[in-house]
């Protein structure tokens, strides 16, 4: 079962309001977009938007969008100009936004695209399967050695990013590796060597293989361009006063979010040795976290997943 993370801090952060209506861009099982329905009666709607979205069908007041959300802006655009909603929606504000980067418990459980180490399935980590053709086999079994460490060291923060890729390239030459268990057995093994921490029940252990997964997942997903894309798009269709809320689980999202909250709550975002301002910025989002919000430790106990997780939410200002 997938419990949403973090969610009586994203619905009290939310300021959900009876007919209001909000964005989830990140719909998963569907969690928080549900948690706000119950909010914001009886008129207000959801926008749900993932890329793979199952086992829900649309209701009265939850559209529901199958879709990268880096297309926020064009997602919203042809809402507003397709004829099976009413005109009113030309008229509708979205008062909130939330991106929940996290994974749900059904995407690494049970649709069997390679993201968890723990399934022996083939090494696909395509969300969607008609976005890209790039599967993490390709990555694993044709980059070069040298292409394989920047990855993993770049987007996994992985410390043994190098020995790894040669490992990898010196065992795919005796054999292929096509399958999460292929792949995620030789990091424990090439672990062992670099390492004494050979544990594998250990409390708060953490595979070895996770910081090459991560890096695989974010490079076929495109995934910190796609967040990058979404953010600016968010504020522009945010209504004054309206909140984004990021859930974020690493440092490469969480300092993406962090960076474009504190430059849109500037008003100049020229260097410093500029004599005077030149960019013409103004600010548009006043950050609500001075300090990021984090699981509780009730929350980390129920639902040891959310651990990792951050969340940073700024408000919209009014011009």
């Amino acid at each position: 079962m997938h419990i949403p993370v973090l969610l009586n801090e994203v619905i009290e952060n939310l300021n959900i309001q009876p007919n209001q209506n909000f964005i989830d861009c990140t719909f998963g099982d569907g969690g928080h977009t549900m948690a706000i329905l119950k909010k914001n009666k009886p008129n207000g709607i959801v926008v749900g938007i993932d890329l793979n979205i199952k086992k829900f069908e649309a209701k009265e007041r939850l559209i529901l969008i199958n879709d990268n959300f880096a297309n926020l802006g064009k997602i919203i655009d042809q809402l507003r100009s397709d004829a099976k909603f009413q005109s009113a929606f030309w008229q509708i504000k979205f008062h909130g936004i939330l991106l929940d980067l996290g994974f749900s418990s059904r995407q690494l459980e049970e649709d069997e695209r390679g993201f968890s180490f723990q399934k022996d399935e083939f090494l696909d980590m395509r969300f969607n399967k008609l976005d890209t053709d790039l599967t993490a086999e390709k990555i694993i079994n044709t980059y070069p050695e040298k292409e394989l460490a920047n990855i993993f060291w770049k987007y996994g923060e992985e410390k043994y990013s190098r020995y790894i890729a040669k490992i990898i390239i010196q065992e795919r030459k005796k054999q292929k590796i096509y399958t999460t268990k292929q792949l995620a057995d030789l990091i424990y093994k090439i672990s062992k060597l670099k390492t004494k921490n050979s544990k594998f029940n250990a409390k708060h252990y953490i595979h070895p293989a996770t910081k090459v997964f991560q890096a695989l997942r974010i490079i076929v997903n495109n995934e910190l361009e796609n967040l990058k894309q979404v953010l600016p798009q968010a504020i522009k269709i945010l209504e004054p006063k309206g909140k984004i809320c990021v859930i974020s689980f690493h440092s490469l999202e969480d300092r993406i979010v962090k960076q474009f909250f504190k430059q849109e709550s500037k008003n100049c975002i020229c260097p410093s040795e500029f004599p005077q301002c030149i960019c013409n910025h103004k600010t548009t989002l006043k950050i609500i976290t001075k300090k990021i919000i984090v699981p509780t430790f009730e929350e980390i106990k129920k639902n040891p997943r959310s651990r990792s997780a951050k969340m940073r939410v700024a408000e919209k200002l009014a011009f």
